[in-house]
């Protein structure tokens, strides 16, 4: 009697999990294979995600960069001390989903304020 008791304690816990990944998970795995499109973000939702994945990093200078999104396209300003850093920041945004495209406006110590 006491094997019964397990068995249906198992079925259970697998009832319960099977319904926890339907709700909480399940959004997610269902996308289509092949016929997912990156998600689209209003501007200022796309800034705020952008900003939060930058500034993950403690290296990144939170202060220093102002973030905008305009249609998808993100613009970078500010004045950052290497040149590297430049560089990787904006490679960084480029990867972020929902970027379409990264407009660099960051600048060096002495270097004259790009134009958009």
């Amino acid at each position: 009697m006491a094997c019964v008791y397990r068995y249906v304690l198992a079925a259970l816990a697998g009832a319960t999990l099977a319904l926890f990944i339907e709700r909480r998970l399940a959004p997610e795995i269902r996308a289509p294979i092949g016929r997912s499109r990156p998600r689209e973000y209003d501007d200022a939702t796309l800034a705020q995600k952008v900003m939060t994945e930058l500034f993950r990093d403690p290296h990144v200078p939170k202060g220093a960069i102002n973030v905008n999104a305009e249609k998808g396209v993100v613009l970078l300003r500010g004045q950052i001390e290497e040149p590297q850093m430049i560089v990787e920041i904006v490679a960084r945004t480029r990867r972020i989903r929902g970027v379409a495209e990264v407009e660099n406006l960051m600048h060096l110590p002495g270097d004259s304020v790009p134009r958009s």
